[in-house]
């Protein structure tokens, strides 16, 4: 029985980065690979925020170029650090 709660927890803290990630991506309109291994999420109201490849949040300078997985440049809208932050966090409760 101990053994079965044990592998049920872990199985729940396993999962718990992708329940994070899930709300980002579900908040985003969407979601482009760039091409240095970073994300760009576009969220609904056409304002945009990047990922770093090592899963940080990283700011957008104002009109930055990007360039997506498959070469297209992407002219950057808006800077939301925080917005992504909280996103990124959430299911990260202290």
């Amino acid at each position: 029985m101990i053994r079965k709660l044990s592998i049920l927890v872990l199985s729940l803290a396993a999962l718990a980065p992708a329940f994070a990630m899930d709300a980002a991506r579900s908040e985003a309109k969407q979601v482009i690979a760039l091409q240095n291994g970073e994300t760009l999420y576009v969220f609904k109201d056409g304002l945009m925020a990047k990922e770093g490849r090592f899963g940080s949040v990283v700011h957008l300078s104002k009109g930055e170029v990007v360039q997506s997985a498959d070469g297209k440049s992407i002219a950057t809208m808006g800077n939301e650090v925080a917005r992504l932050s909280s996103l990124l966090n959430k299911g990260h409760g202290n």
